[in-house]
């Protein structure tokens, strides 16, 4: 199973009065999950797929006020709670998008967050889960139905950043299920690289040894 992100750049930043009193919390709200379409990182979603795991993702998380996210981008698909910054309060479907709303927290990374605000940074948000994908025929990314949502919205920064930069940070690792719980794999081509990278050093410790014999000869 692969760890599969998506960013979404277009959220909103809305500011809600606690009770009668002056007391402000900051929340996002915006689209957190599309389907039915293929994205820019060449994945999609099937609206069906997507809508089942939202409602087990809403059951079991948002429901039980267990739905959290993290600042920034996390390396794996478990939730760090010494990182989270927000719980996700709201989830549902609109068309083929699902539109969420987090409430930022008073947490460490929950402050770092509500001061970027205030400072006028622009912030989006990423979906974060593990599933399986297949390559349709038009070269398309299907995600598979094993697909699980660790958080519906981790909060990033800078969401027009490179593709190639965050998958190669984020889907450089595969994970599957053992045990109950998921343990990290290093995908194919991590370990291909690794490989290149052993031979490479060999070769130069083999260069450096026949220039050694070279000067000894002299």
């Amino acid at each position: 199973m692969k760890l599969i992100t998506e960013e979404i750049s277009q959220v909103k930043i809305i500011t809600e009065r606690v009770g009668k009193g002056k007391t402000k919390r900051l929340c996002i709200e915006g689209v957190f999950l599309q389907g039915g379409i293929k994205n820019r990182n060449g994945r999609m979603y099937p609206v069906d797929m997507l809508e089942n795991e939202v409602n087990r993702y809403n059951k079991t998380f948002v429901n039980q006020g267990r739905a959290l996210g993290e600042l920034g981008h996390p390396e794996g698909p478990t939730v760090n709670l010494d990182r989270v910054s927000h719980k996700i309060t709201s989830l549902v479907r609109e068309g083929n998008n699902f539109r969420g709303k987090a409430q930022l927290l008073s947490t460490p990374m929950g402050k770092i967050a509500s001061s970027l605000i205030d400072e006028g940074v622009k912030l989006g948000v990423s979906s974060r889960g593990v599933g399986s994908l297949k390559e349709s025929s038009n070269g398309c990314k299907m995600v598979g139905e094993d697909f699980q949502l660790a958080t519906a919205a981790d909060i990033v920064a800078d969401p027009s950043a490179p593709d190639a930069f965050v998958n190669g940070i984020m889907e450089g690792k595969e994970w599957v299920w053992e045990g109950g719980s998921l343990r990290e794999q290093l995908a194919e081509r991590t370990e291909k690289r690794i490989n290149t990278l052993v031979t490479q050093n060999r070769l130069e410790e083999k260069k450096l040894s026949l220039f050694q014999d070279f000067l000894n000869n002299l």
